[in-house]
């Protein structure tokens, strides 16, 4: 797959373009796509998608930007396997921001993308103040010699959203978030040193590191699967919390525990599955307890973990 940026904008075929953010590619996001890439077959033009760094809403409204559901590299990575054919990364700074929607759709979907074909969700706004519409788009569209496809994004027989995503997330309802998603929700993170204490009690843990602007799920103990060198998924037990049992508060930590397992990964970038919700996070009277529920957990885990094919989702590797 071909990404466009800031140096490279233009394409050299003509397109048919979806426009969006794409948080997730729920699958909301996997109809439209496949919408898209049955046009861009039928019409013999390129797929294409435009997407924005950061979420607009960081420059915009700072203090209800939402949390990422994934990153950009996962983003790209996922429209590929959807069968995108080439992603217009646009930097969305001041000048971005300020910018008409009637002189974005003649700077990028006409001069650089040289778009044919345009889908988009029908509550679809864009430019400044988002003014920009699908009638705006459609006006645009008779004079630039471009059709327009709006397009409902929706779930099985309900509306899906990024923030119906992040909701379900948050509040701990991973059979929700696989539903909305089409598949299980994955981490990605890279693999930092801890305080050793899960190793001390027999339990070792990759402690994970991740963006400050990522979501995550509610606080508990999870079932899940871990990706190890992008091609092999084993058993995670994963803890989100701030580990009361030995503190009494703290940040909020990601670790996963994989059973059988004591390679050095550490400074590695892995992805975690959420599989199930095993349980709230919760205090011991004392660390046999502790231990005892952990081996109970670990037996979930890979109960779980022999019901989970990542070929069951085109956007799992």
């Amino acid at each position: 797959m071909l990404v466009l940026d800031e140096d490279n904008p233009r394409s050299e075929h003509a397109t048919a373009v979806a426009i969006g953010v794409f948080d997730g590619l729920h699958v909301g996001h996997q109809k439209v796509i496949g919408n898209l890439c049955a046009i861009a077959r039928r019409h013999h033009v390129t797929s294409t998608v435009v997407t924005f760094d950061p979420h607009p809403a960081l420059l915009l409204a700072p203090e209800r930007a939402p949390l990422l559901i994934a990153t950009m590299a996962q983003r790209l990575e996922g429209l590929e396997r959807l069968g995108i054919e080439q992603v217009r990364v646009l930097d969305f700074d001041e000048q971005l921001a300020k910018e008409s929607a009637q002189s974005f759709v003649e700077r990028v979907l006409s001069s650089e993308l040289r778009a044919q074909h345009v889908v988009v969700g029908e509550d679809f706004h864009f430019g400044h103040d988002r003014k920009g519409n699908v009638s705006l788009l459609e006006r645009e569209g008779a004079r630039l010699h471009f059709d327009v496809h709006p397009a409902p994004i929706f779930g099985e027989g309900q509306r899906c959203s990024s923030t119906q995503v992040r909701e379900a997330l948050q509040r701990g309802d991973i059979a929700q978030a696989t539903k909305l998603l089409g598949r299980p929700f994955c981490l990605r993170a890279r693999v930092v040193h801890g305080d050793a204490r899960g190793r001390e009690i027999g339990f070792p843990t990759a402690n994970l590191f991740f963006s400050e602007r990522q979501v995550v799920p509610a606080l508990g103990i999870y079932a899940g699967a871990v990706l190890l060198e992008g091609a092999r998924w084993v058993p995670g037990a994963i803890s989100v919390g701030t580990r009361p049992q030995f503190y009494e508060q703290g940040e909020v930590l990601v670790e996963v525990h994989i059973p059988n397992f004591d390679a050095d990964i550490y400074a590695q970038q892995i992805d975690v599955a959420f599989l199930a919700r095993l349980r709230g996070e919760a205090t011991f009277t004392s660390l046999e307890d502790l231990t005892q529920q952990m081996e109970r957990d670990v037996e979930e885990t890979v109960t779980h973990f022999k019901d989970f094919s990542p070929k069951g989702s085109v956007l799992l590797r």
